[in-house]
């Protein structure tokens, strides 16, 4: 079991990421991960995780079960970058896997992820996804003649549904007030997984991401740009108000 009182007491096996204008700080109420005076010129994120980078151990696999109340400081109009909470794989330049996720995820525009059909590139959902999976990476050497396809809307209904399937993407938007405190649950097993919020299933029983995972939470001032028709794009945000991702009760076991 893992509290915000073990995050900030000890930096093993929780870790504190602050890059630009980002700062993670106690909160009356747990934890408070907050960007201010951001501008398009400098990455900031604020961010928890509980990755080791030497050797970017993973330590998280099935079962599991995660809980926490979250609140954020904008609605999702107004809030700028992407942030969120769950589990995730970490891919990046020195660690290039295909991705994973669990969680619960932000995006503002003009990020594009368009990865359930019928629903946003952006906005407030809980999300996941393996790309990594053996009938996903069958699909690598048709994606030249897959991504043109799907360039035509009647080719995109056609061709995406089965690759949604095979990359193990599940989407469900969330209409709720994000500044109001609301209790998530991330449940992982070993075959099937669910995410709820209030008590909700939000998605249940969706196949689960491989792993092995970490759990991170962040708010930083990134946008990216990721569409079945082969659109591709990362650039940064100006976000000049101070905007937060505020955490509590947060239990994992």
């Amino acid at each position: 079991m893992n509290t915000i009182r073990d995050i900030l007491a000890c930096h093993a096996p929780w870790g504190i990421y602050e890059a630009g204008e980002g700062r993670v700080a106690a909160s009356p109420a747990g934890l408070r991960m907050t960007t201010r005076n951001v501008t398009a010129r400098c990455y900031s994120d604020a961010q928890i995780h509980d990755y080791r980078l030497r050797g970017l151990h993973l330590p998280r696999r099935p079962p599991l079960r995660i809980s926490l109340r979250a609140r954020f400081s904008h609605p999702a109009h107004t809030l700028r970058g992407t942030a969120g909470f769950g589990l995730w794989n970490y891919p990046n330049l020195t660690h290039p896997v295909f991705p994973q996720t669990l969680w619960f995820f932000f995006a503002s525009p003009p990020a594009a992820m368009e990865l359930a059909l019928g629903v946003p590139g952006y906005g407030w959902k809980a999300a996941t996804m393996d790309t990594g999976r053996p009938q996903a990476l069958a699909l690598l050497p048709l994606a030249p003649l897959a991504v043109p396809l799907m360039r035509s809307y009647a080719g995109y209904r056609l061709l995406w549904p089965g690759i949604q399937r095979c990359v193990g993407v599940h989407e469900a938007p969330i209409h709720t007030s994000m500044t109001e405190w609301h209790d998530y649950e991330i449940v992982w097993g070993e075959r099937f997984s669910s995410l709820l919020m209030d008590g909700v299933a939000l998605l249940d029983r969706v196949p689960s991401p491989r792993g092995p995972l970490c759990f991170v939470a962040w708010v930083d001032n990134q946008y990216l740009v990721v569409t079945p028709q082969g659109r591709f794009g990362w650039g940064l945000l100006d976000a000049p108000e101070e905007q937060w991702l505020e955490i509590s009760d947060l239990v994992i076991n």
